[in-house]
């Protein structure tokens, strides 16, 4: 299932050969090689070899060769007739393809000429003929496909975990995969300082101990779980700072309870368990000693359970990991349920696996407190092959804060935040095997070390560690590892850094096999197919010259030390300005890590023989409407990939929240369309759609809300209009440049944990002193240890929730469909459009299309005839008047629909600082009254950093609300025979608190009767 654009066609390349040939006159051999001891023939090759070298690094070829590129050697065998040509190990740093190599055999030998025209002539990159670099992915038969590199055998038992309340089996994904990776660094001691401190500096407002996990945990690592891949971490994955351990060990006998119906019951197994012990641990605590675990004989029914029941400190989302002993006489089919704020979600975990460690089964919504019926986990011991054993250990709610001593001293961050060394101590792993490397205390080496022998340990013998090989380990068939990191380098050009890909052909033991013979080119092909895909899609979406940095061939320890397929990923510059302006950008991030799956996807589907399917993008314009008194009707629009002919959707699944609980596990269905019936009034149901197929399932749509309440008056239509993702704004003036958040600090994609603080040095020319003084970038860090909220796509709930306070209905919409004709607006006589943050983003580079155009004339268009229809319509946003307004003559379309039918004229941005507003007439609240909207930091609501100032455009409106701090206008009404307008130059759903939102709401509402 390959693609033309990954191949040259032989048409191209002898069109470019037509183009390059003149160019390439005059040109001669370099001095680098002693000729002293060479025969006339061995000269004249390397001399023509060479100049053909020259040219291929110079670019005046339809091929490339690497700048490092030369001959190490030539052997000529006459009675052979065959001619060999050995290049230097730089030569490997570009891939080869197959029309590429054909070329390059067709043009060396017409420029050797007639001698070996009957030779066998074979070109070595290092020890490998060339054609042999090329990576079975990109073959375009089969059968030559290099069986060397590929799994002698894919023998497996089930999957480690197992969602069996979704029923999703993706048979053309990564089903029953295992894919361990991790993110750069972390907060890691420094003995030499006596300090905890990050790896790298802080600049561009973030760091890269925390930049590319804003790719891996928002993006990369759900888009490999929703293909249907187990993902392995080695540092905490969840950014939920509290954490909650239930235990057998543990002295609460409410929060831990097991029962048996016979006396058969549980018993403490022969393998020691976790305990919590005596935290903070100390170097080489192993907390999965410290205890015991329980076990029972597995029966066809239910004859026994466990309960675990944590007492959630805050409401939020957790993730849930469980533990437990391994072992061949387990069973691998543990049915744990998690019952949890939205429903039961069911899983079924393979015990012969993954003992002893934290094993990861998903996020989910808990409240506050105890709660039996939404807020625990239960172990039965049913299973479909009795009389095995059923293990049960520890059960740990949220990812916490760190809890390794180093010193004396914490690191005082939460656990997600530091390097990979702490969290193997607390998930079990073997310290001297494993994360404790270094004969002295070393932990940043240690780090980066220990993560490779990480995976050896989670697969065991014969892969395991390399210290000790034949340790069992874990037993989980891991199939790859990947470390994504960003790298350092700047430029002043008006290209990338560019994307830079390291592989190692030998292990740590030197060896060019892993320890079940398959050849380490396995992880060249890997790596090669990895960087292509970043970068024909980047290349396709965002930047036609973006880099292509070398294929490494090191012996980097990330790279080097997994014995199964590794590749070390350096995405882009974190140092480099023009790099960062795509690094910070939500939608790049999206797209970047969607490129890294489909190239796991397709490097795995090759690997094991299999057909491949991408999974869909996230469906659109969504929208609800009521088809009577108890039943809403959804419906929404599948959206294609330009670039993955294979992402089509076959089906959807419908998510359903009730109130304020969380979502359940999805209903699959077969259209674009879903009828939920049963609605209680007064209630309010939330909703989000996802796209399936064979590849897997996509990420989410925005969230739409309904709610039917008594009384005969029309719904309300709540529109959302606020799909705005962004970096912060970008500042570019000769010797200065960096990122201005005073102007705009961009809006995180629902939340952010890498942004650290303001940028402060943005002197281009500002010289890199220490990881502490970085010079250029150089940023603060009063917010490194802050989650940033951002667009949650759920704020027509919070709107919701004060309409239906003023007793009315309401639907919802997006603005997409809304745009496009497809909601019939006969029903209602209200709408509450969302603008949020919304405004015209421009990309990274100026040659990019705008997004996030506030009112585009389709919208415009149906809202000006919805007004003339006698309605009304209550608009919200930062930048209502901005994005309308900036910059455009009076004549302009969208100054003339400002004025003319929503009745205002935009004033300023940056209107206010302090976030308090002022009514000044009683249309909203009594005169004098104020209330306050989100200005700075608050954990559950973004920062509106600039909200519009805006005016009454004739006097046939009125100023309604004021900033109080200046007497800025940020409120206006229109109450015409016509129609109806309110319109606020700050959001809605930023008020704070719910009382003032629902009287706020209220009379909104009140002026649009």
């Amino acid at each position: 299932m390959k693609t033309s654009f990954h191949r040259l066609t032989v048409f191209s390349l002898f069109l470019l050969w037509l183009i390059a040939g003149c160019a390439s006159k005059g040109l001669r051999h370099r001095t680098i090689y002693d000729f002293s001891r060479m025969d006339k023939s061995t000269i004249e090759v390397y001399k023509t070899v060479d100049v053909f070298l020259q040219e291929g690094i110079r670019k005046r070829l339809p091929v490339r060769f690497h700048s490092g590129s030369k001959i190490d050697s030539v052997r000529i065998d006459p009675a052979g007739r065959r001619l060999e040509v050995h290049l230097s190990k730089a030569s490997m740093a570009l891939p080869f393809r197959e029309d590429g190599i054909a070329w390059i055999y067709s043009e060396l030998r017409e420029r050797l000429g007639k001698r070996y025209r009957d030779y066998r002539l074979t070109l070595y990159s290092r020890e490998w003929p060339i054609e042999q670099l090329v990576p079975n992915y990109y073959r375009s038969d089969p059968a030559a496909y290099d069986r060397s590199r590929m799994p002698k055998g894919d023998v497996r038992g089930e999957p480690l975990v197992r969602n069996v309340s979704k029923s999703l089996v993706p048979s053309a994904g990564l089903y029953n995969r295992n894919v361990a990776l991790w993110h750069s660094h972390g907060w890691y001691y420094e003995p030499s300082l006596d300090r905890w401190e990050w790896q790298r500096a802080r600049v561009f407002q973030t760091i890269e101990d925390l930049l590319p996990a804003s790719f891996t945990l928002p993006y990369l690592v759900p888009m490999l779980e929703n293909a249907g891949a187990n993902v392995f971490l080695p540092r905490e994955r969840d950014i939920q700072v509290n954490e909650v351990i239930v235990d057998n060990d543990s002295a609460d006998s409410l929060a831990y309870a097991e029962s048996a119906l016979d006396s058969a019951g549980w018993k403490n197994g022969p393998q020691p368990g976790f305990a919590v012990g005596h935290p903070p641990y100390p170097d080489s605590i192993n907390p999965f000693v410290l205890g015991s675990s329980r076990e029972i004989a597995s029966y066809s029914a239910a004859t026994a359970q466990i309960t675990w029941l944590p007492e959630i400190p805050e409401s939020g989302e957790y993730a849930v990991s469980i533990a437990y002993t391994g072992g061949g006489d387990r069973v691998d089919d543990a049915r744990y349920i998690v019952y949890h704020a939205g429903g039961k979600t069911e899983f079924r975990i393979n015990q012969q696996i993954g003992g002893s460690t934290w094993i990861y089964l998903g996020k989910f919504p808990f409240r506050a407190g105890t709660h039996p019926d939404s807020g625990r986990v239960v172990l039965t011991n049913q299973s479909r092959t009795p009389g095995n054993i059923i293990s049960a250990d520890a059960v740990r709610f949220g990812g916490g804060m760190g809890n390794v001593i180093r010193n004396g001293w914490l690191s005082g961050r939460p656990r997600f935040m530091e390097g990979a060394r702490y969290y193997m101590q607390y998930a079990g792993m073997p310290d001297t095997l494993v994360y404790k490397l270094s004969k002295e205390p070393q932990d940043y080496t240690d780090d980066y070390r220990g993560r490779g022998e990480w995976v050896n340990y989670l697969r065991g013998a014969p892969y395991g560690p390399n210290r000790k090989r034949d340790v069992p380990g874990l037993g989980i068939p891991i199939d790859l590892s990947l470390a994504f990191h960003t790298d350092a380098g700047n430029s002043r050009s008006d290209t990338t850094i560019g994307t830079l890909m390291i592989y190692s052909s030998g292990g740590l033991d030197s060896a060019t096999v892993f320890p079940d013979s398959v050849s380490r080119l396995a992880s060249r092909d890997f790596g090669d197919i990895l960087q292509s895909q970043l970068v024909d899609d980047i290349r396709a979406r965002y930047d036609a010259v973006w880099r292509r940095r070398p294929l490494w061939n090191r012996y980097y320890s990330e790279a080097a030390r997994p014995n199964v397929p590794a590749a070390l990923l350096e995405l882009l510059s974190h140092h480099n300005f023009l790099d960062m302006k795509f690094a910070l950008d939500p939608q790049f991030r999206f797209d970047a890590s969607r490129s890294i799956y489909k190239a796991i996807l397709r490097f795995l589907a090759t690997q094991y023989q299999q057909e491949y399917v991408v999974q869909p993008l996230p469906v659109s314009h969504f929208r609800a409407e009521f088809s009577d008194s108890a039943t809403v009707r959804l419906r929404w629009q599948a959206v294609a990939d330009s670039l993955e002919p294979t992402a089509n959707p076959e089906n959807y699944r419908v998510y359903r929240r009730i109130g304020d609980g969380g979502f359940d596990n999805g209903t699959a269905v077969e259209q674009p369309e879903f009828y939920f019936d049963g609605m209680e009034t007064g209630m309010i149901y939330s909703f989000k759609v996802t796209a399936v197929n064979a590849g897997g399932e996509s990420f989410p749509s925005e969230i739409l809300a309904v709610c039917r309440m008594d009384g005969g008056e029309k719904p309300v239509l709540i529109v959302n209009g606020f799909d705005r993702v962004s970096g912060p704004a970008a500042l570019e003036n000769g010797d200065l440049a960096g990122f201005a958040d005073f102007w705009d600090q961009g809006v995180p994609d629902r939340y952010d944990f890498n942004y650290i603080g303001s940028q402060y040095d943005f002197t281009r020319d500002s010289k890199w002193q220490d990881d502490d003084a970085p010079g250029h970038g150089a940023s603060h860090a009063d917010f490194e240890t802050t989650i940033i909220s951002g667009n949650t796509f759920d704020f027509p709930y919070v709107h919701g929730r004060a309409i239906r306070a003023a007793g009315r209905s309401f639907v919802s919409a997006s603005d997409e469909a809304l745009g496009a004709g497809m909601v019939d607006l006969a029903p209602y006589d209200v709408i509450d459009l969302i603008m949020g943050e919304e405004k015209t983003t421009r990309g990274p580079k100026p040659q990019l299309p705008e997004r996030f155009r506030a009112f585009p004339p389709e919208l415009q268009a149906v809202l000006t005839q919805f007004l003339k229809s006698g309605k009304g319509l209550f608009i919200s946003g930062a930048y209502i008047g901005s994005d309308l307004q900036a910059g455009k003559e009076k004549e302009h379309p969208d100054v003339q629909f400002g004025q003319k039918t929503l009745k205002f004229f935009w004033r300023t941005n940056h209107a206010a600082l302090r976030g308090e507003v002022m009514a000044v007439d009683s249309t909203i609240l009594p005169r004098g009254e104020t209330f306050r909207y989100s200005s700075g930091y608050h954990p559950q609501i973004y920062t509106v950093e600039s909200p519009d100032g805006i005016e009454p455009a004739d006097s046939t409106a009125r100023v309604i609300l004021r900033y109080e701090e200046n007497h800025i206008s940020a409120g206006v009404a229109y109450s015409g025979s016509d129609y109806r307008v309110v319109l606020f130059g700050f959001p809605f759903e930023a008020i704070l608190g719910e009382e003032a939102r629902v009287r706020v709401m209220g009379r909104v509402l009140e002026v649009m009767e």
